[in-house]
């Protein structure tokens, strides 16, 4: 009867001795050896009538060697599965130098070494932890802004006659000269098409388009016309290089056509368009619902910068010790092509950081019975589907196909598997959020972009 036995040979790093004997894998052996009879086709011989004998002789070394190896991993599993063990990565072969199995001298035994690593136990607290949750109050000017905003992208487009302020979008057609002004025909830059918002222009430029018409043109220098991140967008657009001797060159900008967007009216129409799903009839109402859509969004962004910050604390303040000198051997031989020893030791940092996080975010799920249910992942995956289009289109059309849609998405493992770890995350991280000690504190948007880009900076 086949003996799996275990023994430490360091942290959280044990070796398992798989013992089989005879009589656990020579029936097999014999058994697949006279299903390989019946099967085999060899010329010159009949299907199923090929001699025991040559079968044996062909084939029977590898079968045997491969019956063996079959019962030893068989027994690996069952003890694994029996024992319940805690392990990390999966066994990991030792040097079994003496399994020399020969098919005509049977061993009354084989043994197997196997090298495990095991999970460590480790302590999870965040009641102690006091954590910045920075809000961001919504003001009038934020309000405005949106509005406005939401009126130029929704208004209609215009064609005025001539150009009068800053936001009309130009149709220009670009011509290089010579200094002379004179269009150089067979300039590198040639002939261009390109359309641009008045206010892209340099300052100095700008009043030179005010009260011009279609065909009306300007001829300047393009360090003159355009600042150097607007510059560097004509340039390319003009298939120039960008040197300073293309930021010198001068061309003649024709005017094509003149656009204009013009705001919306506020009124009812409007504010149906804008937030689709809500009766709004007044402005009042509409300056209010979009007051509480900025509110919800800036809120959003404060919750993921606390549990951003969450999930740094919980990695670093949660002590734990891994057998590395195992992972780091895992980690070498686990992939479909071994890996060299520089290879293990340049990504073994990331590894550690992610199998700390996963270990830690299990132990939450499981101890907290954290679940997502089927209608909690489509339900995501509907939002992930609405986020692909926004609001843009979507005002008084026929959903109806939606739910198929998302239905198929839902039948897609990979898609359901994402889905649901998504879900499962972000219920994750509203448990932390509950179980630290929230220090508010109003900030201005301002002043919350810079402590992210801080603390993106400190991380990286």
């Amino acid at each position: 009867m086949a003996t799996v036995t275990r023994e430490n040979i360091g942290l959280l790093n044990d070796k398992l001795t798989v013992t089989i004997l005879k009589e656990d894998y020579y029936a097999s052996f014999e058994k697949t050896l006279k299903s390989y009879s019946k099967q085999a086709s060899i010329p010159g011989f009949r299907k199923g009538m090929v001699p025991a004998g040559m079968i044996k002789k062909m084939y029977g070394p590898g079968i045997f060697s491969e019956q063996i190896i079959k019962t030893i991993e068989s027994e690996l599993n069952d003890y694994l599965r029996k024992e319940t063990l805690p392990i990390l990565g999966q066994p990991i072969p030792m040097a079994n130098a003496d399994f020399k199995p020969d098919m005509q001298q049977p061993a009354d035994q084989y043994q197997f070494d196997f090298e495990i690593g095991l999970q460590p136990d480790f302590s999870l607290n965040l009641n102690s932890v006091r954590a910045p949750y920075h809000r961001i109050s919504v003001t009038d000017a934020m309000v405005n802004e949106e509005i406005d905003r939401l009126r130029k992208r929704l208004g209609k487009m215009t064609e005025p006659e001539t150009v009068t302020d800053d936001e009309n979008v130009l149709n220009l057609l670009f011509e290089e000269t010579d200094a002379a002004g004179n269009v150089i025909e067979d300039a590198e830059g040639k002939k261009k098409d390109n359309s641009l918002l008045v206010k892209y222009f340099s300052e100095s430029v700008r009043p030179q388009w005010m009260g011009k018409k279609k065909e009306e043109s300007i001829t300047v220098k393009l360090y003159e016309a355009f600042e150097e991140k607007e510059r560097e967008w004509v340039i390319k657009d003009l298939g120039l290089e960008n040197t300073p001797e293309s930021a010198a060159k001068t061309f003649k900008i024709t005017l094509t056509k003149i656009g204009l967007v013009e705001f919306r009216v506020m009124d009812e129409a409007f504010f149906k368009e804008a937030i689709p799903g809500k009766e709004i009839t007044t402005e009042s109402d509409f300056r209010a619902a979009i007051q509480q859509q900025i509110q919800e969004y800036w809120d959003r962004q404060s919750s993921n910068q606390l549990q951003h910050h969450l999930y740094h604390v919980m990695l670093e303040e949660t002590k734990m010790e891994l057998p590395e000198g195992f992972l780091k051997k895992w980690l070498r031989v686990s992939g479909e092509k071994a890996k060299t020893e520089e290879a293990v030791e340049q990504e073994f940092p990331t590894f550690k950081t992610q199998l700390r996080w996963t270990l830690i975010s299990d132990r939450i799920i499981k101890d907290n019975k954290i679940e997502a249910t089927d209608e909690e992942v489509k339900d995501s995956l509907r939002q992930q589907v609405m986020g692909y289009f926004g609001n843009m289109g979507l005002s008084g059309t026929d959903m109806s196909w939606m739910e198929g849609y998302v239905d198929g998405l839902m039948k897609d493992e990979q898609q359901y598997d994402s889905a649901y770890r998504k879900v499962i995350t972000e219920k994750l991280f509203e448990w932390a959020e509950q179980q630290v000690q929230k220090e508010e504190k109003s900030v201005t948007v301002e002043e919350f972009i810079k402590m992210n880009e801080a603390h993106q900076h400190e991380h990286h």
